[in-house]
């Protein structure tokens, strides 16, 4: 699939243009099917010879997709006699190219790039090398609760920023300022504070962050002193990345990992000047000798402007399916084929 086209046919989610794209790739013809199920799809595969690849539009461009509708199950079915699912980045999605069609092929098994990220995410930190460090950011605690409780069981060390730090800064008493937090989640975050000291799991979170008036390019900025109740985030300001000493915390805690994991940004690293913090993170992770996991989304993106992505270990291509293997649920696109080895 491609986009989010709603179940109906968008010629800017076409995907033409990949079929064009692979094809530059592998250096062999590419037959694209205008259509995803039905004569048109069967008539080209009919006439395939051995090597031949094709290529369906669009399954998004269909209603039964997302509804993982049994009709359209089985028709997409209808055109091969094996399923290889590689698609990991939707394997958390219960959809009909991804689940429904396992009912109705004779087999159905993952591709190398869907084992590579359960070898990975799933197996490999089972029985993580020590010390386990975790880095989280992004902009919502809510979002990654799950994946907290989770790695609280496995994790030696938690190192928090972006966003979501400020709902943490705020339960522990610190003025925030203009900064976003989510109110609703504060005594969550406090019973994640006494959660991660009952386990004698290691949690950080800022000790300072860069403030500015506005984010935006440009923008009037500042690394705050350390922050306590006495001396938070001025009013008017918000937090928009970890400051110089957070940083030098955070990369002492890598350094001693053997197994790092980082999910999500420590600013609003689109815009450069808030993008340090991030940056030293990607870097200390590169020079750290230790098994390093990128688990998708913002992190990706941030390791390959700055240039590491060769250097880390593994990086993942998914979003909520990285989330939530991380927290230990089942993946509907993996639960549901015949072969899961």
């Amino acid at each position: 699939h491609f986009g989010r086209p709603k179940g109906k046919p968008a010629e800017k989610y076409s995907l033409r243009p990949i079929g064009e794209y692979l094809h530059s790739l592998i250096r062999h013809p590419v037959i694209f099917s205008r259509d995803t199920i039905g004569d048109v799809p069967k008539q080209i595969i009919d006439h395939m010879d051995n090597g031949d690849v094709a290529l369906l539009e669009n399954v998004r461009f269909q209603p039964g997709e997302e509804a993982n509708d049994p009709e359209f199950a089985k028709a997409l079915a209808e055109l091969g006699d094996l399923y290889v699912n590689d698609a990991f980045g939707a394997a958390h999605r219960a959809h009909a190219s991804t689940a429904g069609i396992t009912k109705f092929v004779q087999k159905s098994a993952m591709g190398l790039l869907m084992e590579k990220e359960l070898k990975h995410l799933r197996d490999g930190l089972q029985n993580p090398a020590r010390p386990f460090v975790v880095i989280l950011g992004g902009a919502k605690v809510s979002d990654k609760i799950g994946v907290l409780k989770a790695l609280m069981e496995r994790a030696n060390t938690i190192l928090i920023g972006g966003a979501m730090a400020n709902t943490f800064l705020k339960a522990g008493g610190i003025p925030v300022g203009a900064s976003r937090v989510e109110s609703d989640k504060v005594g969550l975050a406090r019973e994640l504070l006494h959660l991660a000291k009952q386990r004698d799991v290691k949690f950080l979170i800022p000790i300072d962050v860069v403030e500015a008036d506005e984010i935006r390019p440009g923008a009037n900025m500042r690394n705050t002193s350390r922050l306590s109740p006495q001396h938070g985030i001025a009013d008017g300001w918000q937090a928009v990345d970890i400051g110089a000493a957070t940083i030098a915390l955070y990369q002492e805690e890598i350094a001693r990992g053997e197994t790092i994991l980082w999910n999500g940004p420590m600013g609003v690293f689109e815009i450069p000047e808030f993008g340090e913090g991030t940056i030293a993170i990607a870097e200390a992770m590169a020079q750290s000798g230790a098994t390093t996991i990128i688990g998708g989304g913002d992190s990706v993106t941030a390791v390959k402007q700055a240039g590491l992505a060769a250097k880390m270990t593994f990086i993942s291509t998914g979003g909520g399916a990285t989330l939530e293997l991380l927290e230990g649920k089942e993946l509907p696109g993996v639960a549901a084929l015949s072969d899961k080895t």
